[in-house]
């Protein structure tokens, strides 16, 4: 019975958490390449998955979790109440609503002290990126952003340069969030696998990888696609890579996990609101809206995985 709860959870968790997170990492490279045909970005993405959860399996010790479960403990006893917080994630992500996936998950089996690093960790996340992205963005806007540098890109379009660099800024971006978020996927499974279930748990992640890319994200993906100019490659490129740096930056200061959506969010809002100052400000309220509709969206998850924690807690 432990061992069904552990694989179901497992299943559960691997499509609630690639599903709700893809819009971070592959968003805007489905947006952006939303002409080529799904199997060869499924192709894409699971080869560095593959090999990034290989190799964190071989360098850690059958840990693919990249040390963040190190404090996380499979509990001794699986029972079924566990399975709440993935399934309410399940429903969530079905809806459309991005949440932290690792509030949502890990606080069902971390203590209050590991809950209240990571909420910390998370929410530091998303002012530093906020911040970092306003910087960025009030440098480079009006040269990359801009409707006449977008318009001049777009009459030479889709040079071979851009594309190169949108696939590799991706593949960094989509290779750091794997580690910082392998441990909601697997958290589940017992902390070291054997190479039986390894292989195993890699064949259901590709399988369900294949089912979010013919879907090209759901209903999720539209957080993305409402954002200015997240369909252009060069726009694209520099979302991923601002993304890709900041997660290899901060998320790798320790092994606590922290919430990776917390930090896209703040990216994105950083992102529209230089770019609305500069290069339309008369939309400027529009985008104080949006910013606290995609905050209040995440707070929701963050709720919401409190409240499960505690009523675990209390089955327990």
């Amino acid at each position: 019975m432990e061992l069904m709860i552990g694989a179901i959870g497992f299943i559960i968790c691997a499509y609630a958490v690639i599903a709700n997170d893809v819009i971070q990492t592959l968003g805007t490279f489905m947006a952006s390449n939303h002409n080529l045909k799904w199997w060869w970005l499924w192709l894409f993405a699971v080869t560095i998955l593959s090999t990034t959860l290989i190799y964190g399996w071989v360098m850690h010790s059958g840990d693919v979790s990249y040390g963040r479960l190190l404090n996380i403990p499979l509990p001794e006893n699986m029972e079924w109440w566990l399975l709440l917080a993935p399934l309410t994630l399940l429903v969530i992500t079905r809806i459309g609503i991005p949440v932290s996936t690792t509030f949502m998950i890990l606080s069902v089996f971390s203590t209050g002290q590991i809950i209240e690093k990571m909420i910390l960790k998370s929410v530091y996340g998303y002012a530093l990126s906020f911040v970092f992205a306003i910087l960025v963005y009030v440098i480079i806007s009006k040269k990359f952003e801009s409707p006449l540098s977008l318009e001049k890109l777009d009459k030479h379009s889709r040079k071979h340069y851009w594309l190169v660099a949108q696939w590799i800024s991706t593949g960094f971006l989509w290779s750091q969030w794997l580690i910082q978020d392998f441990a909601n996927i697997f958290v589940f499974l017992p902390r070291q696998l054997s190479l039986t279930e390894l292989l195993l748990a890699l064949s259901v992640i590709l399988v369900i990888m294949a089912y979010i890319f013919k879907k090209r994200g759901g209903k999720i993906q539209e957080i993305v696609n409402q954002k200015s100019n997240t369909k252009n490659i060069r726009s694209a490129t520099i979302i991923d890579l601002i993304y890709g740096v900041f997660l290899f930056i901060f998320g790798n200061l320790n092994t606590i996990p922290m919430s990776t959506t917390w930090v896209f969010i703040g990216i994105l809002a950083g992102r529209e609101l230089a770019m609305t100052y500069l290069l339309n400000k008369n939309k400027i309220k529009y985008t104080y809206i949006i910013i606290a509709k995609d905050l209040g969206k995440v707070n929701i998850g963050l709720m919401v995985s409190v409240v499960i924690a505690f009523i675990i807690q209390y089955l327990k």
